[in-house]
């Protein structure tokens, strides 16, 4: 089936990640440490940590350094009580946007994505606000022109529930979360690398944005919660097009 064009946000968003490397490890290292704490150190035994190590490694970060985050978490976060917030609220022109966050100050975190919030001419909105607009779902995006037989080929087998060819050609491989790692493995064998996979909450309808002022002020409000030291993730039912 057609899909939304994701490509050029895509590249825009690794260009900004690569820009701000020292803030992604800060958060990359929490959520490794924070997946040790709740579900152990074996990665082999807790989904949620092979998934971590897996973006940790994809960014680059030493052994080491991962090593130190497993430990520090396995053994309790010694000294630091860091707790999971999500935040709802509503950017220009009704988007909606769910933020993902990790603390150790609620009052803190909450203060500064307010600010965000308001600041970008968005409100922040009460629990369950927009939180039914959206799904949990494993995705998996490859970069236009692969191998779309092939790349339909084994997902279908190893049980995705769906294979879309964005209209970038593109194509975004979607699969229940409990799937993810073992379908992403099957691809990986087979030297089919995403250039982006997660699970992450996707919106059940987009809304289209084809102004550029607009387009211009959503990604103001997203990258500035995204720059936000707690902030885990950000995610928008905005489709952006490509030409804007």
């Amino acid at each position: 089936m057609a899909g939304h064009s994701k490509w050029a946000n895509i590249k825009r968003h690794k260009a900004r990640v690569d820009a701000k490397k020292g803030k992604l490890y800060t958060k990359l290292i929490r959520e490794v440490t924070v997946s040790a704490k709740l579900g152990g150190g074996d990665p082999d035994s807790n989904p949620r940590l092979r998934a971590a190590l897996d973006k940790a490694q994809d960014a680059n970060m030493s052994k080491d350094v991962i090593d130190r985050a497993i430990k520090r978490g396995a053994g309790g976060m010694e000294g630091e009580l860091v707790e999971e917030i999500r935040y709802e609220g509503y950017g220009p022109s009704g988007v909606a946007i769910i933020v993902d966050c990790m603390t150790n100050n609620r009052n803190r975190t909450v203060a500064e994505v307010r600010h965000a919030f308001t600041k970008g001419g968005g409100n922040l909105g009460t629990e369950n606000s927009v939180a039914y607009l959206f799904h949990k779902l494993g995705q998996l995006t490859f970069a236009p022109d692969s191998d779309e037989e092939r790349i339909m080929e084994i997902a279908l087998e190893k049980g995705a529930d769906d294979v879309i060819v964005n209209d970038d050609k593109s194509i975004d491989v979607t699969t229940n979360p409990e799937n993810f790692l073992s379908l992403k493995k099957a691809l990986l064998d087979v030297n089919l690398k995403p250039v982006e996979a997660d699970v992450a909450l996707v919106p059940a309808n987009y809304i289209t944005v084809t102004d550029k002022e607009l387009a211009e002020q959503i990604i103001s409000l997203t990258d500035a919660l995204e720059d936000l030291e707690d902030v885990q993730n950000v995610y928008t039912n905005a489709d952006i097009a490509v030409e804007v």
